[in-house]
């Protein structure tokens, strides 16, 4: 038995991964967007503008979020400015004080984010099929440069909108729409912040999070100095559950006994990986934000990290139950977070099975990132091959060491006996048996007529005068008494001496001139 299968980059290379989740409706009836996060190749020029009209759209909304979270601000901007007045260092500027620091937007900014959000719900309901090309209203370039750049301005805290307060209904409607129809709404954040991997790399290598469009392309038009120079850009999750204000992401085993009929078995324990930094969005380093141990075990942590997170920055899934427990969340383990990385890990080997070499007496393990939104949501990060299986924390040393023996127990001892122990390990999906619809042979049936080639033909011979009566004993021999009809067995002895007779008197007429 072999512990691999061949070809599976459409699943365990992040571009694969990619391209093969847009396919995923014609597979299963499910939003691929529900649980993976938006993600573009940037390796042709289509998805580089896909990719571009994504964070355009991005930026509407975060506008508009920016308005409606600002508002909210504003509401307890009396009693923070009360208790400013009471302490010794006076009153604290607020944005909209016209402080000389703060840039002052119009209002013209929130209409033009509103007018591109209105685009974006009209192509959702294809509103705009009737509509000629000539007649959309689009922005220019310019245009989407100068509301880029106001943007940049808006949510880095260089500028505010004077106004903001007289938009605050029209965009909360349509936040609220767009957040129907969009479930990718609530990771999105303000900053619109994507991070941007190799295409074919593990452990973490050369990952960068930006939140500028134009460093992003600027980036992907570089070339990597290996064989597969390609980029993906995925929406960043800018709102993480956190534990103990820092990130972490969940390692999350299964295996593969058959790709035909597609078997999977699901682990049940998992683990936590936590970063060494605490959790910013104002600073993009990939200390704060990629949670891969291969990165954060040659990082120190953070002296005002809380002490209650383990030093060696790892947590089994049971630990993290117990954590929920006593926050009284402890029922979204068993409703939320572990069902849905099931669904996710089923949806995903589904629209890979018809890449993947079906080859028998194999299988093999797996491990799926996954990251909780605030609302306890997880999401599909990526899925690698051969996952480290090196104990070195102490949480792996013991769960590595156990899914490991598990395995053999599903592949080895089960082939003997079906009721045997198989670990922590439950069967997730079996695809069930295709049953073929009888074939009777008798129904196909051949008809034609064959068909020969023809005989060239042999011109006529002119250039010899022969004697009518021999062209006639030529003839009479030609027609051999086999080729007569009615003759069996040949002719008499008597004919054929008549016509040895008759060929000699014509050798002497001709011969005697």
């Amino acid at each position: 038995m072999l512990n691999h299968y061949a070809k599976t980059a459409s699943f365990t290379t992040k571009i694969g991964l990619c391209v093969n989740m847009r396919s995923l409706p014609w597979y299963v009836q499910a939003n691929p967007d529900s649980f993976f996060p938006r993600c573009y190749s940037l390796c042709t020029e289509s998805e580089k503008q896909e990719f571009l009209e994504d964070f355009r759209r991005t930026v509407a909304s975060s506008i508009l979020k920016w308005v409606v979270s600002h508002q909210n601000y504003n509401r307890n901007r009396s009693r923070r400015r009360e208790e400013a007045r009471q302490s010794d260092t006076g009153p604290r500027k607020d944005p909209e004080d016209a402080d000389e620091k703060f840039r002052s937007l119009s209002g013209q900014l929130v209409d033009t984010a509103c007018k591109v959000c209105q685009a974006y719900l009209g192509q959702l309901e294809h509103e705009d099929i009737d509509v000629s090309e000539s007649s959309k209203e689009e922005l220019s370039e310019d245009e989407w440069n100068d509301l880029t750049q106001q943007y940049y301005s808006l949510v880095h805290g260089d500028a505010f909108i004077s106004s903001s307060r007289n938009y605050f209904s029209q965009c909360q409607a349509l936040l609220n729409k767009i957040t129907s129809v969009n479930p990718q709404t609530e990771i999105d954040g303000l900053r619109n912040i994507w991070i941007i991997k190799p295409a074919a790399k593990s452990r973490g290598r050369d990952i960068v999070c930006m939140d500028r469009v134009e460093d992003i392309l600027e980036l992907a038009a570089e070339e990597l100095p290996t064989k597969d120079n390609k980029w993906v850009v995925q929406k960043y999750i800018e709102t993480p559950m956190l534990i103990y204000d820092t990130k972490f992401d969940i390692r999350q085993w299964f295996l593969v006994t058959d790709w035909n009929p597609l078997t999977i078995w699901f682990y049940k324990e998992s683990y936590l990986r936590f970063s060494t930094q605490r959790f910013s969005l104002d600073n993009l380093d990939s200390a704060i934000h990629l949670c891969n141990h291969s990165i954060q075990k040659r990082l120190r942590n953070d002296q005002g990290r809380s002490p209650l997170l383990p030093g060696h920055n790892m947590w089994s899934s049971s630990r993290f139950q117990e954590y929920l427990q006593k926050r009284g969340r402890g029922a979204m383990w068993g409703s939320v977070i572990y069902p849905s990385m099931k669904r996710a890990i089923t949806n995903a080997m589904k629209v890979a099975q018809d890449h993947v070499e079906a080859r028998k007496n194999s299988f093999e393990l797996y491990g799926a990132d996954f990251i909780l939104g605030r609302d306890f949501k997880p999401w599909l990060i990526e899925i690698n091959s051969s996952p480290t299986m090196h104990p070195s924390t102490p949480v792996t040393a013991q769960l590595c060491a156990q899914v490991q023996e598990d395995t053999i127990k599903v592949v080895v001892d089960r082939k003997v006996d079906r009721n045997c122990d198989i670990g922590n390990f439950e069967l997730l999906w079996r695809q069930p048996v295709v049953e073929l619809p009888p074939f009777n042979g008798s129904d196909l049936c051949v008809e034609g007529i064959g068909m020969k080639k023809a005989k060239r033909q042999m011109p006529p011979i002119t250039n010899f005068n022969f004697p009518a009566s021999l062209c006639d004993a030529q003839l009479l021999k030609v027609r051999c008494p086999s080729a007569v009809p009615g003759l069996v067995g040949g002719a008499p002895r008597g004919a054929v001496q008549d016509w040895k007779r008759e060929d000699a008197k014509v050798s002497r007429r001709t011969a005697a001139p």
